[in-house]
């Protein structure tokens, strides 16, 4: 009898032992879960290059960086997400303030300007994209040119009632580029100057996409004239053939790309496995030959056709103050400029 409990007594041990093995976390994962305000071009080129070196395989869900912002939020209480990418750094600061993402500091950041590490490590910056106008050259040439127009040189000649009706923007509630030109606008002219501006560019506004990137193509193919967007995806489109051209207007704002790892997300090892890996330097290259954004890794040179960031005029941004003034912004936008709309 003894010789039966001792040996049920060694099963009963294994299958314990093995439930610690496990709840250790001794099976490995090979999944990541990623909340993506990117291309969908860009991000089937990361999934497989990803897995290639790693062997993790990504799942994804794709959409503007409001939008994914707010997923991120409205799923606190049971994370779907290991990671949020894309999208600037302010976007995360609310979501970072909330106690949304997991600390972690990235041996690769070591090298890179204080700018794109968050002192609390709750963000890392991995990108740079400048803010910009997208130019039907054809029709501004056939129906602006002729009625004495040039092409924008500031923010403020989109004023101009010329532009009634084909100038496309997006919305600063779902879009982050959105609300980085409107952050821009407010440290351009200071706040009762934005708002008199908003005002004023709204009578000329046809309508708000919900992304920045969305203004683009309508434009290229000649349903608009102009729209404001992100100058690496309009340069995707000028490659592509499109007639368009890329305007920068003096004193644009640019923005610091984020990842963040979402705390409580099932696969947070692999997240920071990903974070790591973003800041290689063959992933910078690639991301800057895929997107046209500008690396924050000095090794890496400027998209190839752009302008450096030292030959453009920026804003004095204020990032820490962009972060902390977005929900209101956003909500003040959308009550006194979308909801009157009519």
């Amino acid at each position: 009898m003894n010789r039966y409990v001792r040996y049920a007594g060694a099963v009963l041990g294994c299958i314990l032992g093995a439930a610690l093995v496990l709840s250790c976390g001794g099976a490995k994962s090979n999944k990541l879960m990623v909340y993506a305000a990117l291309n969908e071009d860009e991000v089937g080129t990361i999934v497989e290059k990803f897995k290639a070196d790693t062997g993790i395989e990504i799942e994804y869900i794709l959409g503007g960086a409001g939008d994914m912002s707010a997923r991120v939020q409205a799923e606190k209480a049971s994370p779907n997400a290991d990671i949020l990418v894309g999208g600037s750094v302010d976007i995360y600061g609310p979501l970072a303030q909330d106690g949304l993402f997991e600390p972690y500091d990235s041996p690769n950041n070591d090298s890179l300007d204080a700018r794109f590490n968050d002192p609390s490590h709750l963000w890392q910056g991995w990108y740079m994209g400048v803010l910009g106008l997208v130019i039907n050259r054809d029709r501004f040439q056939a129906e602006l040119a002729s009625k004495g127009l040039k092409y924008p040189v500031s923010w403020d000649d989109l004023l101009d009632s010329r532009y009634y009706n084909v100038f496309v923007s997006s919305n600063p509630v779902t879009a982050g580029g959105a609300y980085i030109f409107a952050a821009c606008q407010i440290f351009r002219l200071g706040e009762a100057g934005a708002w008199d501006y908003f005002k004023a560019l709204d009578r000329n506004v046809h309508h708000y996409y919900r992304g920045a990137g969305e203004c683009i193509l309508p434009v290229a193919t000649g349903e608009f004239i102009i729209g404001m967007s992100w100058v690496h995806d309009i340069y995707k489109q000028v490659k592509a053939g499109y007639p368009i051209d890329v305007v920068i207007p003096q004193q644009t704002a640019y923005e610091i790309g984020g990842v963040a790892v979402v705390k409580g997300g099932k696969n947070t090892e692999n997240a920071k496995k990903f974070v790591d890996w973003l800041l290689t330097e063959p992933v910078g290259r690639m991301n800057t030959t895929n997107s046209n954004r500008y690396s924050v890794l000095a090794s890496v040179p400027s998209p190839e056709g752009l302008p450096t960031l030292d030959e453009v005029n920026l804003v004095n941004y204020d990032r820490t103050r962009a972060s902390d003034m977005k929900n209101a912004v956003v909500e003040q936008f959308d009550r006194d400029i979308v909801s009157r709309r009519q």
